[in-house]
């Protein structure tokens, strides 16, 4: 039978179609190439998630749990005397904090708490030294060393700005009765992290030779690593007691 016109025109235009190119194979070593290229962007996603995780997300649930820690002390403190909230030692063994370091340096208001274990400092506070060498707490009175640590990075990093701190900056600490006004005196940018003798009752690497009533604050160095230790040191310059009002000292107004 004849082929018509349009016969002819569909297989011509059939015919005509270009026939779908070969898929390449890609070789042992590209596929290799190929494959660590691919491993490479899902490690650099997951340690994208976890730079976040570190430095953002553990600061909000740090902030988070340190500000019910606060909440909790400074209700006990409004329910007056009676309750385990005095400057006695039931109160400054309460899991829930002592008091509150204020550093206009460094900005927010720190709650202070028992031990500087990770357990305590990843809660979003600073911490007192019980080990290896033990605080001397303001309330007691006594001359000696009261020493804390605080995180500078993650964690609610409290003492991220610690590096802003100047000679003659007021630290000052806050208890249900009184307010603890110490003045900086010294800085140490850094330090082996086993240094403990930046801690003793006398901190002679301060430059003091003699007892009296000192703050030491310290924390990690350099920002985002653990090598080294930053140290601050002050001295108490006086006390005032607590008005009705709460009102701060003027170092804080």
């Amino acid at each position: 039978m004849a082929a018509t016109a349009d016969d002819t025109e569909e297989h011509t235009a059939m015919s005509a179609s270009p026939s779908p190119p070969a898929r390449r194979r890609m070789g042992p070593g590209a596929l290799l190439v190929s494959a660590l290229g691919e491993l490479l962007i899902t490690a650099g996603l997951v340690l994208g998630l976890f730079v976040v995780y570190s430095l953002w997300w553990t600061n909000v649930l740090a902030d988070r749990e340190a500000g019910k820690q606060a909440d909790k002390v400074r209700d006990k403190w409004a329910q007056g005397p009676g309750g385990d909230a005095g400057d006695g030692p039931a109160s400054y063994d309460s899991k829930n904090g002592i008091g509150f370091l204020h550093v206009p340096a460094m900005g927010d208001d720190i709650l202070i708490e028992k031990g500087t274990t990770m357990k305590v400092l990843n809660d979003g506070v600073a911490g007192y030294y019980t080990d290896p060498v033990k605080a001397t707490l303001p309330t007691s009175g006594k001359k000696g060393n009261f020493s804390l640590a605080a995180h500078r990075d993650g964690h609610g990093a409290k003492f991220h700005d610690i590096h802003k701190i100047k000679d003659g900056d007021p630290i000052v600490f806050e208890t249900k009765d009184t307010w603890y006004v110490y003045k900086t005196y010294a800085i140490l940018p850094e330090t082996s992290k086993y240094n403990v003798d930046v801690l003793a009752k006398v901190p002679e690497e301060s430059g003091r030779k003699k007892a009296g009533h000192y703050i030491t604050l310290t924390t990690c160095t350099p920002v985002y690593t653990s090598k080294y230790r930053y140290v601050v040191w002050g001295e108490l310059v006086r006390t005032e007691k607590v008005d009705e009002d709460r009102t701060p000292p003027k170092e804080l107004r």
